[in-house]
């Protein structure tokens, strides 16, 4: 197991693809949880002292920098404690941990809808503005003597919580995990890709946090603006996964008029078999409609070149093949009936549909 490859998976894919829905997460709850707090007050300077006022000034800074990380700083743990257990039980249970398609489908959609009310009652819309989310008063009373723990706590059971929402290239990540039969080895391989997307991580909750105490401000809007923004494209995800007819592809097909005409040149037909290739690469799958013919039996080989992130995650008819970097999957498809037959990616950030007639 190259751990080496896994960091930099968590980097440069795993920080952006994992943000588009935990971020949204991360930084509504932060936001939430710093407009329900008074800003302390600065006691007033009284000693004549330049330099007494400067190290003073240092100290508050440091204690001020520490009291805006420490939320990420808990979200963070939580989920690289709840990513490295299922690393230990993927590598030690195999696919018995799996979830199935079904489940992180609607727990997509109820991601979604959870970023789009931390949106609302940023934006203080009626009804959404005294929205705030916080831990069991039992649970606080922990690290009530810590004010820093308590700003911590809440971001770290969400942090611990999304494991159940894993973005698509954690999917590939818990595949390789999955492939090493080993419990040690598959917690080695979640740890190290959570490790990897820290940065980004850390950079948005910080960001949050910040924006967060210009409450009353311009920047209340436009930060209410990017979580509602963030939970309707998390939304739209689980609706593409469910093939909800609300989901924006469909949307977008029914309005169509000038919508390209279904490729055929990628289906083949030999002894009473089509076969339909759809090409896996890293943002898109190509063509993203295909049409072939009814009543006859058919394949569907998804060729991979150079696949990276969510499109290695290939979900059709409810049913998740995990993609080769590079390669062929072959999928029997049967005797398809006329109708359409929707695809997309583990996330339902890329999709496509075979028509058949």
């Amino acid at each position: 197991m190259n751990l080496a490859a896994v960091l930099v998976t968590g980097l440069f894919a795993g920080g952006v693809s994992c943000a588009a829905v935990q971020g949204g997460l991360l930084t509504g709850l932060i936001t939430r949880q710093r407009a329900a707090t008074p800003e302390p007050v600065a006691p007033a300077r009284r000693g004549k002292n330049r330099q007494a006022a400067a190290i003073a000034e240092r100290r508050n800074w440091r204690t001020q920098l520490g009291d805006d990380l420490a939320p990420v700083g808990g979200f963070l743990a939580g989920k690289l404690v709840s990513h490295t257990l299922l690393g230990a039980l993927l590598g030690a249970l195999g696919s018995v941990v799996e979830l199935s398609v079904g489940l992180r489908t609607w727990l997509q959609i109820g991601a979604g809808l959870l970023i789009i009310v931390f949106g609302l009652a940023q934006l203080g819309v009626p009804g959404f503005r005294g929205i705030v989310i916080e831990p069991p008063v039992s649970w606080m009373k922990i690290v009530r003597s810590r004010a820093r723990s308590q700003a911590a706590l809440a971001p770290a059971l969400l942090g611990f919580a999304t494991v159940l929402i894993p973005c698509g290239v954690t999917l590939s990540v818990e595949a390789l995990a999955l492939a090493s039969g080993s419990a040690l080895s598959g917690a080695a391989t979640m740890a190290v890709f959570v490790l990897g997307t820290g940065p980004l991580f850390a950079i948005l909750g910080y960001a949050a946090r910040k924006a967060a105490t210009a409450w009353k401000g311009r920047l209340a809007l436009v930060t209410g603006l990017v979580v509602l923004a963030m939970g309707l494209y998390t939304l739209n995800g689980g609706l593409e996964l469910a093939g909800s007819p609300l989901a924006a592809s469909k949307i977008a097909r029914s309005f169509g008029s000038d919508e390209a005409p279904a490729n055929t040149a990628v289906v083949s037909e030999a002894d009473g078999q089509q076969t339909v290739v759809i090409t896996a690469r890293s943002g898109s799958y190509s063509p993203d409609n295909v049409q072939v013919r009814s009543g006859v039996s058919t394949t569907l080989v998804v060729k991979s070149e150079n696949a990276q992130g969510c499109v290695r995650s290939f979900v059709i008819r409810d049913e998740q093949k995990i993609l080769p970097v590079r390669g062929e999957t072959r999928i029997d498809l049967g005797v398809l009936q006329p109708g359409q037959l929707d695809y997309a990616c583990g996330m339902g950030m890329y999709t496509g549909v075979i028509t058949i007639v």
